[in-house]
């Protein structure tokens, strides 16, 4: 890890580089190249959670050697809901039906968030469904079955900010993924994520 620096010193809760956007490029290429081996003629939807995950969309596109196609899903809690209700913002502009879909995701924990979606797509008739995702929280898991073929590294229970991932809209633009000091935190910002809007 490298210093966060001058972000400490402007008072931001924004602590140590967990991964530089060198070493997040590189894995993102080995992530697009492996990718391809699977994919290659099918031509496959790839489909992302609004906010925090389209930057790991945009470089993924980059780096995936295939024909494909980019589209964009948004979800959010119900409220008042128990933790674990989803409802949909924004649906798919493109039809799935008969199309091979991976579904771009920043963080994989609990799976809640990414079951929700494979049953949403799934109902919708596509030819198959599997998954990827920067980081991954195995041992939170409440959701075995999802169908999550890429990982691009394995994280501690940590909150993350930077490379898109936010909290509370803010440091969503730090190129590189920092470790949040939750102790550090403004009154009232929520510190149950550290990935999307949502607890995936």
């Amino acid at each position: 890890m490298s210093s966060a620096g001058p972000l400490r010193e402007q008072g931001h809760p924004i602590g140590d580089v967990y991964l530089s956007r060198d070493e997040i490029a590189v894995r993102v290429g080995e992530l697009g190249r492996s990718m391809a081996d699977e994919l290659a003629g099918l031509e496959p939807l790839l489909i992302a959670p609004l906010k925090s995950s389209t930057v790991f969309l945009a470089d993924l596109s980059r780096a995936l050697p295939v024909p494909h196609e980019l589209d964009v899903i948004e979800l959010a809690p119900y409220l008042g809901g128990d933790g674990d209700a989803v409802r949909l913002l924004k649906d798919l502009d493109a039809p799935v039906k008969g199309r091979h879909l991976v579904i771009v995701e920043d963080v994989v924990d609990t799976g809640l968030t990414l079951g929700f979606l494979v049953r949403t797509l799934a109902l919708r008739g596509p030819a198959s469904l599997s998954a990827v995702t920067l980081l991954d929280r195995p041992y939170r898991r409440l959701v075995d079955d999802v169908p999550l073929r890429w990982i691009g590294f394995t994280v501690p229970d940590e909150l993350f900010a930077g490379y898109g991932l936010g909290l509370d809209e803010r440091w969503r633009a730090l190129p590189d993924l920092h470790v949040v000091v939750a102790d550090e935190l403004p009154v009232g910002i929520d510190d149950t994520g550290g990935s999307s809007e949502l607890a995936a």
